[in-house]
């Protein structure tokens, strides 16, 4: 489905103000909401060029993510539209179809037709001519390709599916935009073929990696990020090995002593980043806390004992 190389982006010159609200990257899915139409209620489009009379001519059209690709067979959304612009300032939806190659019956006349695959889009005007015959071919390039993500730990072992997301953007006009977000391990991201930045979160806290990495037309990047992270498990208990003392409430600070996360559970987890971090627990009217470091080793437990780690109240930060 992704055979290799990269061909220059086919892209829309004319009309570009109108053809902005078109969403030439969105997603398929958002596309999918107007409803086609052959019929023209505005009298006056024939006189300004818009489709011309004659019988409809049957037009089939074919895309390819890569210039030596194959054709595609599915994954495909096509739109196609008028190029005068309606009373709003909209272009008309005259035909959509999905899948992969397509063939539809086009009036004479000129058309606006956009073909998305995921968030990889091209747009084209072309012009359907009066004489009848075989159907008019129209191909596309959409110099596109697929991006899979996955991480695992600094031990090797995969990060959790259920507790990872990734985010990916993309540099343009020297400005960060968000690309797509929330995206799940394993899942594969149709994107026009480039550069992205690639933000892995593991947990909710601070847990991250960062990757740049490229999208090559015909092709699927699969990508596994390192995440140096642990699942740690905070418990107080009155000896060793003891079981987790009730109404307990836990502060997690960071290196700084800025706060990271709060529980009221008696035993929390969380996935922290690697790092020196510092526990404290209120069990009633008593405080106490430990000094623990994080490494990538998977899962980690930090016990407080009531004999050892009573806290300094007298310090700076204990109310």
């Amino acid at each position: 489905m992704f055979p290799h190389r990269t061909p220059r982006h086919q892209s829309l010159r004319p009309f570009a103000a109108v053809m902005a609200g078109l969403m030439l990257a969105a997603p398929a899915g958002a596309l999918a909401q107007s409803t086609p139409s052959v019929h023209s209620d505005d009298p006056f489009s024939l006189m300004r060029g818009t489709q011309q009379p004659g019988e409809k001519r049957p037009v089939k059209l074919e895309a390819r993510l890569a210039e030596d690709g194959n054709v595609m067979r599915d994954g495909l959304f096509w739109r196609v539209f008028t190029t005068i612009p309606d009373t709003n300032g909209r272009l008309r939806l005259v035909a959509s179809a999905e899948g992969g190659t397509k063939t539809i019956e086009l009036s004479p006349g000129d058309y606006f037709i956009n073909c998305a695959f995921g968030r990889a889009s091209a747009t084209r005007k072309v012009r359907i001519a009066h004489e009848a015959g075989e159907a008019e071919q129209i191909s596309f390039v959409l110099n596109a390709g697929g991006l899979m993500l996955n991480a695992r730990l600094g031990d090797g072992k995969p990060a959790s599916a259920s507790e990872l997301r990734f985010s990916v953007y993309e540099d343009h006009d020297d400005r960060r935009e968000l690309v797509a977000e929330d995206i799940a391990p394993g899942s594969i991201l149709r994107l026009r073929a480039g550069t992205y930045d690639v933000v892995s979160s593991y947990g909710t806290l601070n847990a991250e990696t960062h990757a740049r990495l490229k999208v090559k037309a015909g092709e699927i990047t699969d990508a596994k990020l390192k995440i140096n992270a642990a699942e740690v498990t905070l418990k107080l208990a009155g000896e060793t090995g003891g079981e987790a003392l009730a109404d307990t409430a836990w502060t997690v600070l960071g290196a700084s002593g800025d706060v990271l996360t709060e529980s009221s559970s008696a035993m929390p987890t969380m996935i922290l980043a690697e790092g020196s971090y510092t526990a404290v627990a209120r069990n009633h009217d008593n405080l106490f806390e430990k000094t623990f470091t994080v490494s990538s080793a998977g899962t980690e437990d930090v016990e407080l004992l009531l004999s050892e780690n009573k806290a300094n109240t007298d310090a700076d930060g204990f109310d």
